[in-house]
């Protein structure tokens, strides 16, 4: 990686950086924009409530097969191929979904959306790690969920904008299509924007090293900056490579814990926890916390959108921090938050009353719903949210990464999906319970960290892979690097 004093990264790497984290923008427009043309949607094609949820939820399941086949494409053809993949899938599937003629075609190109957020997931991380020198890459790498907050803020944004325009999302817009429709149709521009970003990149150098195209890594790192140490990056990397050769880890993700390298676990791990705390389920009845403080219906638009913001910002903390104090302190203090939050969730919600949609919560209980619930996205948005990012990108060996990538994150699309699928009846059930239940996995969350996942700040790629390699010989080295 090019020479750098500490704290100083060439621009070059900055703006690749930012260019990568578009597939980011992308995820999170892509899977937000529904948000805003549901309700049209049911209405559009007379849905029952349960085809309606399944409709969003479906999407989910290509998000798990395009992350899953996005590591075979990138090691097999490359980073940027994956990365144009993804911004075709982006464009057909939007047109596709603007254009549906009925369900069952809503629902094709709905999965075909999926499968470009599937690959954007895992491309993104995987190519910013590779490019970023080690002082910098957790900043760098938390760009993908930055990426992914500014993309939902940007979704949210444009459908209020063209449901305000038509009067309603379910109005004739723009060539006799409805707002709905074109909320959709809207996703092109971005999708277009990473196309043609993707064609302007420079191929991952350590991916260049693994198919032995030595010149061409040589000449992209001069691309990141100052060249003149390019030659010891190249070797310390070709050595990582020979050593991983020469033991028992091989080009392949099984290993000797229950099939699997302990490393890919820990990835698998990480990412279920990160969403069976909840995250993408817990406003489910942010319009009833809301209502229980006095605020009127119609402003939960405006208030999501607020929402989305302090999504972004509290980013910028994780940001500004995870070079600076580290991936496990941070993760760590997004525990404990999430954990108490959640918790004062199911304690505000044992006194509501009414069933379904009609819930009041009295006295102070509302109050309570009302800033535990923001205390979570702030805890989640500002730890959990963009640094298990930074570790997917940085944890896995250079041979298996963008699999082992791929593996993780269709792990966290399919936990998606499950807590998506389940929300509903569970919440039917007891709210209480189901609050509980998110804050049982974010206490297993601070534990799982505290006692299996080592620290990497400041490391470089293939020291990182070298200590989380030391668990599959010796589980009980994750202090190590603490």
């Amino acid at each position: 990686m090019p020479k750098t004093t500490p704290g100083q990264v060439p621009v070059r790497v900055i703006w690749l950086s930012v260019a990568g984290a578009v597939g980011g923008f992308l995820f999170g427009f892509d899977s937000s924009v529904v948000n805003g043309a549901v309700d049209a949607m049911q209405d559009e094609f007379t849905l029952s409530s349960g085809v309606t949820g399944f409709l969003v939820a479906v999407a989910l399941l290509g998000c798990a097969a395009g992350a899953y086949a996005a590591g075979k494409i990138a090691d097999r053809f490359g980073r940027l191929p994956a990365m144009k993949l993804g911004a075709v899938l982006f464009i057909i599937s939007s047109i596709g979904t603007g254009l549906a003629a009925d369900v069952w075609d809503l629902g094709f190109w709905r999965v075909i959306g999926g499968l470009g957020i599937g690959i954007a997931s895992v491309i993104a991380p995987a190519y910013i790690s590779e490019i970023s020198p080690r002082h910098m890459r957790g900043r760098l790498a938390s760009l993908q969920q930055l990426a992914i907050t500014t993309g939902i803020f940007a979704a949210l944004l444009t459908d209020a904008i063209l449901a305000a325009t038509a009067d309603g999302a379910d109005q004739p817009l723009w060539l006799g299509l409805e707002a709905w429709r074109w909320m959709f149709i809207a996703a092109v521009v971005p999708a277009v924007a990473y196309g043609w970003i993707a064609c302007t990149l420079p191929e991952s150098p350590r991916y260049l090293i693994l198919k032995g195209n030595l010149e061409a890594a040589r000449k992209t790192f001069a691309q990141l900056g100052s060249g003149t140490d390019a030659d010891s990056h190249i070797r310390e990397i070709q050595d990582t490579l020979n050593q991983e050769q020469r033991g028992t880890r091989t080009a392949s993700l099984r290993g000797p814990a229950f099939g699997l390298h302990s490393v890919v676990w820990i990835g698998i791990i990480l990412s279920v926890l990160q969403q069976f705390v909840g995250i993408n389920v817990i406003f489910y009845y942010s319009t009833t916390l809301w209502k229980a403080v006095g605020f009127k219906e119609q402003d939960s638009f405006t208030i999501s959108v607020v929402t989305a913001v302090v999504n972004v910002l509290v980013t910028l903390i994780a940001i500004a921090l995870v070079d600076r104090i580290g991936r496990r302190p941070i993760l760590l203090a997004g525990s404990v938050g999430m954990g108490a939050s959640l918790t004062a969730m199911a304690a505000a919600f044992a006194f509501a009353t009414g069933t379904g949609t009609e819930i009041t919560l009295p006295g102070i209980w509302g109050p309570v719903a009302l800033v535990a619930s923001n205390v979570f996205v702030v805890s989640f948005g500002a730890s959990w949210g963009p640094v298990v990012w930074v570790l997917l990108g940085e944890i896995f060996p250079s041979p298996i990464r963008a699999r082992a990538l791929g593996f993780a994150a269709a792990a966290q699309w399919i936990a998606n999906f499950m807590v998506t699928l389940f929300f509903p009846a569970m919440a039917s059930t007891s709210l209480p319970l189901t609050y509980a239940t998110y804050a049982v996995f974010a206490a297993a969350s601070y534990f799982f960290v505290k006692y299996k996942v080592p620290e990497t700040k400041g490391l470089s790629l293939e020291q990182a892979e070298t200590l989380f390699a030391t668990q599959d010989a010796h589980p009980d080295l994750a202090h190590v690097g603490r």
